[in-house]
């Protein structure tokens, strides 16, 4: 049993968005092992092969804000109030969008998909599970985001779709975060930037990546949730780096 969240209540009921991806399979089960967490309740499209005696699946389509609403009330079924939301989705390329190379490239298409993945899909999980954060006690809403989405950081150019909705999402969870201080002053919304992991989402572009910053999923959900368990209601809006860094926006 690990023990990643003390400065959580002793008590934590969990929810994973997005929990048969890489990373978010991977803080399912981190989540699962870890000793203060009673519950955890694991979201996606396809739910096979998660559920165990602490872990519940309910399906969701992020891109569907009915199929939010509705899980959102299923959650409230299993459990009234929870102290951690991880939205673990994302989309970097799939049919029809991959990463720009330059503005000759960019198609309303592509940046529609990835906007509605990356950025509406999230906000559309906050407006509905926003409200079942615990407002008593430490709580963490945190979206998988990525440091190209930091405008500031931006020298090389490129991957405009998905720079635009990172930068976007960013916008969202600072704004949600003035919000939800005014519900539960302990509260906390956060972007995540997991680095480069070996998962689907980063397979045709690892072959730049040196070994060493290469992560697998559960090298970089442990880092994440410690960075989660070292965060506080002054940190809330920002977005982090897996080695606890702040990204400027």
């Amino acid at each position: 049993m690990g023990n990643l969240l003390t400065s959580f209540a002793p008590q934590v009921h969990a929810i994973v968005i997005g929990a048969t991806g890489g990373l978010g399979r991977a803080f399912v089960n981190t989540l699962a092992d870890d000793e203060r967490v009673l519950s955890v309740l694991a979201l996606s499209r396809v739910t096979a092969g998660l559920a165990s005696d602490c872990v519940k699946t309910i399906a969701i389509d992020i891109e569907d804000e009915a199929s939010i609403e509705a899980a959102a009330r299923s959650a409230v079924d299993h459990e009234p109030t929870y102290q951690l939301v991880i939205v673990a989705t994302g989309v970097l390329h799939a049919a029809g969008l991959s990463p720009e190379k330059s503005w000759k490239a960019l198609s309303a298409d592509a940046l529609a998909t990835a906007y509605r993945i990356n950025t509406i899909g999230p906000a559309l999980v906050a407006k509905h599970f926003l409200p079942l954060l615990d407002t008593k006690s430490k709580s963490v809403f945190a979206c998988l985001s990525a440091r190209v989405g930091s405008i500031e950081d931006n020298s090389l150019g490129g991957w405009h779709a998905y720079r635009s909705s990172k930068a976007g999402l960013n916008m969202i969870l600072r704004t949600l975060s003035v919000e939800l201080a005014r519900r539960n002053p302990e509260s906390i919304c956060v972007g995540l930037h997991p680095g480069t992991v070996d998962t689907p989402l980063s397979k045709p572009f690892q072959t730049s990546v040196p070994s060493d910053k290469l992560f697998t999923p559960a090298y970089s959900v442990n880092r994440l949730i410690s960075v989660i368990n070292g965060l506080t209601s002054v940190d809330s809006g920002q977005t982090y780096a897996w080695d606890g860094q702040r990204i400027p926006f």
